[in-house]
């Protein structure tokens, strides 16, 4: 990676923390300590998103909430809030969406139209696949910091994982040290 990389870091929110939680992950503190190794070393140059409960339910996210009625709180419901090692990651506000993915023109017009961004956050399977593809797509140089993500499960981890494995040279599969000595 070089200076002019982005770290993004995804939704590193209670809701996928909590053991409490149907969705936390149980890979999330081992992953949080990543993060925060990461976002010391990109200092200003980190983004945090939030996935906020915000979509109209009279598309499929009704569906989506019918079937996890726990998450349909409002969106300053604490279940939203960043976790508190995530509070400081980045001197920007967050940038909360209501999509899966983060990648789009909110995050476009930050890191650039085509950015080196290293992605990691959770869910893996979920959120950080649905922001990696996309911006593959649009051109970003992706690298993966795998021991920086949190899958829902172990299984469903090396799954997403294997799937954004597929897409080099846009998507690259790495970990925190690798990046680190990379910076």
């Amino acid at each position: 990676m070089t200076d002019d990389s982005w770290l993004v870091v995804i939704d590193p929110q209670t809701i996928f923390a909590s053991p409490h939680s149907p969705w936390g992950s149980p890979s999330f503190p081992a992953a949080m300590a990543n993060i925060r190794r990461l976002a010391e070393a990109f200092g200003d140059r980190v983004v945090v998103t939030r996935w906020l409960p915000t979509a109209d339910r009279s598309t499929s996210w009704g569906d989506y909430f019918a079937a996890w009625p726990f998450a349909d709180v409002p969106a300053d419901d604490a279940l939203y809030a960043l976790v508190p090692d995530a509070a400081a990651l980045s001197p920007r506000p967050t940038l909360d969406l209501p999509t899966f993915g983060k990648w789009g023109p909110q995050l476009q017009a930050i890191v650039g139209a085509a950015p080196r961004v290293v992605l990691c956050g959770v869910s893996t399977d979920c959120c950080v696949v649905s922001t990696a593809l996309p911006a593959a797509d649009a051109g970003a140089r992706l690298t993966i910091a795998a021991d920086a993500c949190a899958g829902s499960t172990a299984e469903n981890q090396a799954a997403a994982l294997h799937v954004m494995g597929l897409y080099p040279p846009q998507l690259t599969i790495s970990d925190t040290a690798t990046v680190l000595a990379g910076r």
